[in-house]
């Protein structure tokens, strides 16, 4: 791989996080009353965006009302992240060491970006390298995400390597001609892209390739 940049997802990828924040929404939908499991929300959750997955669950529960569903979970998802929220195995170990370009693009609002990536220390190794779908106004899978990452990084798209560990984000990145390493995803998640990705078990694997 000829590689000048490198771009990270957050949540899933650099951080522990989805795990974390389907916790908090399943007690949200508790105190609404509505009863779902996590192996059933979280399919519904894994990198897409989170109005979408909000819509989604007001329709098939009428009784949630979108608006206070996430209110509430953006005040209770930076106290729960303080208290518990991790990076991913050998995350802060890759990122101090690289010696190229980075930065991360995420879903996410940058105020719960620079919480996550500032409770696992991760933050001062992308101060002003931080892109959100929010300031872009572009989710994954639209490509916009990335290729305003890779312009941030002063970097051509095609010598820009994206991590992922979703199938939103792997489509962003392979649709703005990234290059694509697939973080923790199997042949079922990937689908018809196996083959177009490199597949990486551990972040300490992601050093071998660059």
């Amino acid at each position: 791989m000829k590689i000048d940049g490198v771009i990270f997802d957050c949540d899933g990828t650099l951080v522990d996080s989805e795990g974390l924040a389907v916790e908090i929404v399943l007690e949200l939908l508790a105190e609404a009353g509505v009863r779902l499991s996590a192996a059933e929300l979280m399919p519904r959750f894994h990198g897409r965006r989170f109005a979408t997955v909000v819509d989604e669950l007001c329709q098939a529960f009428p009784v949630l009302d979108a608006q206070a569903l996430t209110a509430h979970f953006r005040a209770r998802t930076p106290v729960v992240f303080r208290q518990r929220l991790k990076a991913m195995p050998g995350a802060l170990a890759l990122v101090s060491g690289l010696e190229i370009e980075k930065c991360v693009a995420s879903n996410g609002p940058v105020s719960k970006i620079e919480t996550c990536l500032a409770v696992t220390g991760l933050l001062p190794h992308f101060e002003g390298r931080i892109v959100s779908a929010f300031e872009v106004e572009a989710w994954k899978p639209d490509p916009r995400l990335i290729e305003v990452a890779a312009q941030r990084m002063g970097v051509a798209i095609d010598r820009c390597l994206l991590v992922e560990d979703s199938l939103p984000g792997v489509q962003a990145g392979l649709t703005a001609g990234a290059q694509v390493v697939a973080y923790r995803m199997s042949d079922l998640q990937l689908g018809a892209l196996v083959g177009r990705v490199t597949r990486i078990d551990e972040l300490s694997d992601l050093q071998a390739l660059l």
